[in-house]
């Protein structure tokens, strides 16, 4: 079985991640990295590719879905706003930084 092959998996299973990927999307990431988070999230929820059927398989934890939403910020809140805002500050310089060499290797 090749990597990447879902046959193993059941159809909630992939239910699930079709769902947590739109999740994903909706906020923005990439298609291919939001699939790749939503297997990853089924497979740390219920251990991976499983075939149905009555007590085979070991219950299933749901700490990883309810997790994503709270990860991230925390160290935003514990931050000032000046920290803050000189952080931004400072990405946005090399945001041009990197888009102006970029765009001279580029031609």
């Amino acid at each position: 079985m090749p990597r990447g092959d879902k046959s193993s998996y059941t159809d909630k299973q992939k239910r699930q991640a079709e769902h947590i990927e739109e999740g994903y999307e909706k906020r923005g990431a990439p298609k291919a990295e939001a699939e790749r988070r939503a297997w990853a999230t089924v497979n740390k929820e219920t251990g991976g590719g499983k075939k149905s059927g009555s007590g085979r398989e070991k219950a299933e934890n749901h700490a990883p879905s309810r997790k994503g939403g709270r990860a991230g910020g925390a160290a935003a809140a514990s931050r000032t706003a000046a920290e803050r805002s000189a952080s931004a500050k400072k990405g946005a310089e090399t945001r041009k930084r990197n888009a102006a060499a970029w765009a001279s290797a580029k031609s």
